[in-house]
């Protein structure tokens, strides 16, 4: 049938069951999705959490659009692990691809203690993207602190230096 013209269908095996299909143009609307690409470069000033020799420090990203409600996750990447350093340099490319635009995104930063057992947590931080005209295009430079100090042990001034670039 053509567009916008109705037809009436039915099964031949039963007379009962009678319904209209109509066809209609649908316009498709297409969303350019983007990459998010960041790059760790290092850490420094860790907390050395272990009793034996130093931390083994690795970093897990988290990426989502931080909704008021409904979050959509983008991916979690880890890090390779670094061993036995509180000032762990890593050099290492993470891309998160799919992303529609900056919108309420959300980059967490969790750095780990590789322990026997459980890790430890050695810092964190939010790396808010939202309105960073400064990553679309070409690589910004972002360094953060990853520890809150006092209560949990971490250290005031460990910091973590990131490259992060959007392009669509």
């Amino acid at each position: 049938p053509a567009h916008n013209q109705s037809s009436h269908c039915s099964d031949p095996r039963d007379q009962r069951i009678h319904f209209s299909c109509k066809h209609n143009r649908r316009t498709t609307t297409t969303t350019t999705m983007g990459v998010l690409t960041v790059i760790l470069e290092k850490i420094t000033n860790l907390k050395d959490t272990d009793g034996v020799g130093k931390s083994d420090p690795y970093v897990k990203f988290h990426l989502e659009q931080d909704n008021v409600m409904f979050d959509k996750n983008f991916g979690k990447q880890e890090s390779t692990h670094k061993g036995n350093t509180c000032n762990p340099v890593y050099d290492e490319t993470f891309t998160f691809t799919a992303v529609p635009s900056l919108d309420n995104l959300v980059l967490w930063v969790k750095v780990m203690d590789d322990d026997i057992g459980f890790d430890d947590k050695l810092g964190s931080t939010k790396v808010m993207l939202d309105g960073r005209d400064d990553i679309k295009g070409e690589f910004a430079s972002i360094v953060q602190q990853v520890g809150k100090g006092g209560i949990f042990g971490f250290r005031k001034d460990a910091m973590i230096y990131l490259k992060i670039k959007y392009e669509e």
